[in-house]
């Protein structure tokens, strides 16, 4: 069977616990930690969810708040759905008290 797989990118959470409100709060200290980002790459880190993260950044991020990476990324994982197939009925009951008449062809030679 197959599993989906999904992760919660939770810094923004990570930071207004610690009482962070502004997305430039958080640039001298990833510099301190020797990641160099412009405002609008850190403003995507927070309020995005990213699809890639290097673990230098991950690491620095989970130094910066004291944590483990499970508090910054929730994953879930869950069996994958099944595809209805053809094999299930997809049919209408019709009301069999309404039935049309069955018309009678007749030719014209007649």
């Amino acid at each position: 069977m197959k599993r989906q797989v999904d992760y919660t990118w939770r810094l923004a959470e990570l930071m207004a616990r610690h009482g962070m409100n502004n997305t430039t709060e958080l640039i001298p200290l990833l510099r301190e930690r020797g990641i160099e980002l412009s405002r609008p790459q850190v403003y995507r880190l927070v309020n995005q969810r990213p699809e890639r993260v290097s673990l230098q950044m991950v690491a620095a991020l989970c130094d910066i708040f004291g944590c483990g990476i499970e508090d910054l990324v929730t994953v879930t994982a869950a069996d994958a759905r099944r595809r209805k197939t053809g094999s299930t009925p997809n049919v209408v009951e019709l009301n069999k008290a309404i039935r049309p008449k069955r018309a009678r062809v007749i030719s014209d030679d007649d």
